[in-house]
């Protein structure tokens, strides 16, 4: 795209956008030693705790791929009152439309039989769970914790317009580098937060407690709320085990639950104890090798069985991904009217649908133009990102997408809103993200902000951790 990219702090350049005013003439004032320990400070504290993200390789035969740091970078992402409490509106809009749209999809299908999205796309689905058919959940919530990635790009004004890139319902992550990167600002510029009204976010854990406790069929004030992690070698651990040492619960793998009489247990060393709620960081496929996988070893024997019958709540909701897969993403903007009544506030990123012929046709012919994406990929792989591939990677491409039109969408390049970053060279625009978390519970919560994401690689538009991505502190000022 040709539109002159975004900037969130300078409007020009000789002018800075108001709501960095005190935080630029602060950074101006700093001497460039100064940062450079700062930087080193931070990487140290991270390395000593641990916050690292584990990154698949190919050859990796038991999964366990290769710990890293996600860099950290110390110049925060600033959003202004006005501007994220319309956001918020738009994600509490949003996540409530796709809510209802997974209620519908295993019960009554009204948006099927209204035409508004064809039957194959769901049923066709392979996050589509046959076995949750009728099944009622609590409250009728299905995703109970929402990563939805939102981007910033020039609109025809010249102005940066928030746009939906992807929702993330299944088991969303990130939210303890949110977390940790707010701690590292705070301890090592403490004199920020005294000169800036930074809206706080440290609350989470008690809120997602909340959130959990809220779901649980049992009826005791204090339900047992657990969280299953795949275990060590899954990229998130360290995220697992953060948030439930955060809200004092315990951290479970698939062999310490059991079922009995229709209840599921953790075996202590007290002796078993019902388990009401569980927070699962393990897939759909993983949870129960009685129903779904049956090699699995990370999940429970019987699990689903409860869970369907209503004696434990399972967030997020198992056939929840049938949501978050990018060939549905195109219609949620007709789900919020269809459901809601109401005009979306956050608009999609425009998008062509590989399974529509006249979309296919467009895709096909504009490929070194599009980013183009595998409607299962994750974490960045399975894309293609036209203007920066080679003509042989578009032609791989252009192939796997003639072979298996439904399995890819495309959307035009984004010019990506830039942030001040700092890098080797000083301070540098580098282009980012943002995935706030939407807790829905008896209500929807959310902290102020949420993950910004950072490409660290000069012009690179890829901001996840698994492709070499870094993260932000994400200041929302209060009014």
């Amino acid at each position: 795209m040709s539109r002159p990219m975004f900037d969130e702090m300078n409007a020009s350049p000789s002018e800075v956008r108001s709501h960095y005013e005190q935080y630029a003439r602060w950074l101006a004032q700093q001497p460039e030693e100064v940062m450079a320990a700062r930087r080193e400070e931070a990487e140290m504290i991270f390395r000593r705790v641990g916050i690292t993200f584990a990154v698949y390789g190919a050859k990796d035969e038991d999964g366990s791929g290769t710990e890293r740091l996600i860099p950290f970078d110390l110049i925060p992402r600033i959003i202004p009152a006005k501007e994220w409490s319309s956001m918020e509106e738009g994600l509490v809009q949003r996540v409530g439309a796709l809510n209802r749209f997974i209620h519908d999809v295993y019960h009554d299908q009204e948006i099927i039989k209204a035409g508004i999205v064809p039957a194959d796309q769901i049923f066709q689905n392979a996050q589509f769970r046959p076995e949750m058919m009728g099944v009622d959940v609590p409250g009728n919530v299905y995703s109970h914790i929402a990563g939805v990635d939102i981007v910033r790009a020039p609109n025809a004004a010249g102005e940066g317009e928030y746009y939906v890139l992807e929702d993330n319902l299944r088991v969303p992550s990130g939210v303890s580098y949110m977390l940790e990167d707010r701690k590292m600002m705070m301890r090592l510029f403490p004199e920020l937060f005294g000169q800036n009204r930074v809206a706080p976010v440290a609350h989470y854990p008690d809120l997602l407690l909340e959130t959990l406790r809220a779901v649980s069929p049992a009826t005791t004030a204090e339900p047992t709320v657990v969280v299953l992690t795949p275990g060590m070698y899954n990229s998130a651990y360290f995220e697992h085990a953060f948030l439930a040492q955060q809200m004092g619960i315990e951290l479970v793998e698939g062999q310490d639950l059991f079922v009995k009489d229709n209840f599921v247990y953790m075996r202590t060393t007290r002796g078993p104890k019902r388990v009401d709620v569980i927070y699962r960081r393990v897939d759909d496929d993983f949870l129960d090798p009685l129903v779904f996988r049956p090699t699995s070893t990370l999940g429970c024997a019987g699990l689903l069985g409860v869970y369907r019958s209503g004696n434990v709540a399972i967030c997020n909701a198992v056939g929840t991904g049938v949501a978050d897969d990018k060939s549905i993403y195109p219609y949620v903007p007709k789900m919020i009217e269809f459901y809601l009544g109401q005009k979306p506030i956050l608009n999609n990123v425009p998008t062509f649908m590989g399974r529509n012929p006249e979309d296919l046709k467009y895709m096909l012919a504009h490929m070194e133009e599009l980013v183009v994406k595998e409607v299962h990929g994750a974490g960045g792989y399975g894309m293609l990102v036209g203007p920066a591939s080679t003509k042989a990677e578009v032609e791989e491409f252009r192939a796997l997408v003639k072979a298996k039109p439904e399995g890819y969408i495309a959307q035009p390049t984004l010019s990506l809103s830039t942030c001040p970053t700092y890098v080797e060279s000083g301070v540098a625009p580098r282009h980012i993200d943002l995935r706030p978390f939407v807790l829905s519970g008896k209500q929807v919560q959310m902290v102020p902000g949420g993950l910004t994401r950072v490409a660290l690689k000069d012009g690179s538009l890829v901001v996840n951790s698994s492709q070499g991505g870094g993260t932000k502190d994400t200041w929302v000022l209060e009014d």
